[in-house]
C-alpha cells in the first residue's frame, strides 16, 4: 500500500495520511508513503521514518506551499506536470504497490499522469478527495478557461480511478454530480480523531496564553477559511470588551488581516499565534470554537475541537458541518459570509454558559464516532477491497 502526498504541511489529510501510516497494522496491511518533499510539522509525527520515499531534489522542484492560485505560475506547474509524475512513478516502480492512495485534487492529478504509463501494470488506484472541488477549482483558476480546463481534466483523472474516497456524506453526493462519477466507485469514510492523543495533550500548559477569557479559531490563513467574516463578526459582537480572539495557523493572509484587525479597532484583542505543535491545550481553554469557513471537506480541526470539550459554532458550508456536529444538540451552525449571524452566534453563545456546558457535553459524545481505531479500520478493509485476490 502507498500513500501519496505532496508534503506533510496542510491539515486534515495529511494528518489523516500519517494516522493510516502509524495506525494499520503492518502485519496485515504493509504501508508505505511517498512525498515530493519531505517538508510539514506532521514529518516528525510519522513513528517509523523508514516507511517515507521522497523524491530527489524535492526542496529544488517541489517547494511551495502558497494559496492554490499560485500553482498555476509558469515555472511551477511546468514542475508539477513534468517532475512530480516522474517522481511518483518512480517511487511505485520500486515499492511495486498493490494498492495506491493519493490525497487531495493536486495530487490525485500527478497520481493519475504517473499511473498512465504503467499500462496493465498498474495498481489499484483510490483517489482520495477531502476538500470542495468545484470551489477549489473556482479560487485556484486565474480565468475562465482554465477554471473549465481543470474541473475538466479532474473529472477525467477521477473517473480513471478505481475507487474515490470523499471523508463526508455530502460531499460525496455532490463529487458525483460535479465529476460524472460513476456511483459504484464512490466510498466514504470520515476523518479518523486521535482521541488518546488529545485527551493527554489538552491539559498541558499554554505558555503565552490571554490573561482573559478568549475565543479561539484554527486553520491556514487563506480565503477558505474566511478569517475577515471572523474578525468583523468579532469586532460586530462586542465580544472584544470581555475576550481576546485567538487565531491559530499560517498562511499568506496574516498581514492583510493583522491590517484589518487594527482597522476595525480590535487588533489588540486579537492573537494570531501561528502553527502550534499543540493546539488542543489552547482549544480546550477556550469560551468557544468558532470555524467560519466558506467550504470544508471534513473540517477535522472541529471534530478536534469536540474532543477537547470546546463548545462549537461552524458555518453550515459544504462539506462536513453536519457529518461531525448534530446541528444545535452538538453545535450551532450559522450561514456562510454572513458577518451579523456569526456576530450574534457568539455573541448568545458566551452570554448562555448552561447553553456552551450543554454544547460541550453532547459534543464530546458525539466524537466518539470518530475514534482512530474505528476509521483505521474501515481504511483496511478498504484496502483490502482493491488489493488483488493473491495479496490478501
Amino acid at each position: 500500500m502507498l500513500l501519496l502526498l505532496t508534503s506533510l504541511h496542510g491539515g486534515g489529510a495529511e494528518r489523516v495520511a500519517v494516522h493510516l501510516l502509524n495506525g494499520l497494522d503492518p502485519g496485515r496491511i504493509d504501508a508505505r508513503m511517498g512525498l515530493l518533499r519531505k517538508a510539514g510539522p506532521y514529518v516528525d509525527l510519522v513513528h517509523d521514518q523508514s516507511r517515507l520515499l521522497v523524491a530527489p531534489d524535492g526542496e529544488t522542484h517541489f517547494n511551495y506551499d502558497g494559496p492554490n492560485s499560485d500553482q498555476y505560475a509558469p515555472g511551477k506547474l511546468i514542475g508539477s506536470a513534468v517532475r512530480a509524475p516522474l517522481a511518483f512513478r518512480q517511487m511505485i516502480t520500486e515499492t511495486r504497490p498493490d494498492v495506491v492512495m493519493s490525497f487531495l485534487k493536486g495530487t490525485n492529478l500527478l497520481a493519475w499522469l504517473s499511473l498512465m504509463a504503467l499500462g496493465r501494470r498498474r495498481p489499484r488506484w483510490i483517489a482520495r478527495e477531502g476538500n470542495n472541488v468545484l470551489a477549489v477549482v473556482n479560487e485556484e483558476a486565474p480565468n475562465e478557461f482554465i477554471r473549465k480546463a481543470s474541473l475538466s481534466l479532474t473529472s477525467r483523472a477521477y473517473n480513471r480511478a478505481d475507487a474515490v474516497l470523499a471523508n463526508a456524506t455530502d460531499m460525496a453526493e455532490t463529487l458525483i454530480a460535479d465529476l460524472s462519477l460513476d456511483r459504484s466507485k464512490m466510498r466514504m469514510i470520515n476523518n479518523p480523531i486521535d482521541l488518546g492523543t488529545i485527551t493527554a495533550a489538552k491539559d498541558q500548559p499554554v505558555p503565552g496564553a490571554p490573561k482573559r477569557p478568549y475565543i479561539i479559531t484554527a486553520g491556514r490563513l487563506e480565503y477558505q477559511k474566511a478569517h475577515e467574516v471572523l474578525l468583523r463578526a468579532f469586532a460586530q459582537s462586542g465580544l472584544w470588551r470581555t475576550h481576546a480572539l485567538v487565531i491559530l495557523g499560517k498562511g499568506s493572509r496574516l498581514n492583510e488581516l493583522h491590517r484589518m484587525a487594527a482597522q476595525l479597532g480590535i487588533g489588540e484583542h486579537v492573537r494570531f499565534i501561528g502553527f502550534v505543535a499543540n493546539p488542543y491545550a489552547w482549544i480546550a481553554r477556550a469560551d468557544l470554537f468558532v470555524l467560519p469557513s466558506r467550504w470544508e471537506g471534513f473540517p477535522t480541526v472541529a471534530a478536534e475541537a469536540l474532543a477537547c470539550g470546546a463548545p462549537l459554532l461552524l458555518t453550515d458550508c459544504k462539506f462536513g458541518p453536519r457529518d461531525v456536529i448534530e446541528p444545535g444538540v452538538s453545535g450551532e451552525l450559522v450561514p456562510v459570509d454572513d458577518v451579523d449571524a456569526l456576530a450574534r452566534g457568539m455573541a448568545g453563545l458566551i452570554a448562555a454558559p448552561e447553553r456552551r456546558a450543554a454544547l460541550r457535553e453532547a459534543g464530546f459524545a458525539r466524537v466518539q464516532r470518530f475514534a482512530i481505531g474505528a476509521m483505521v479500520e474501515q481504511y483496511a478493509a478498504l484496502f483490502e477491497e482493491f488489493a488483488p485476490a493473491s495479496a490478501r
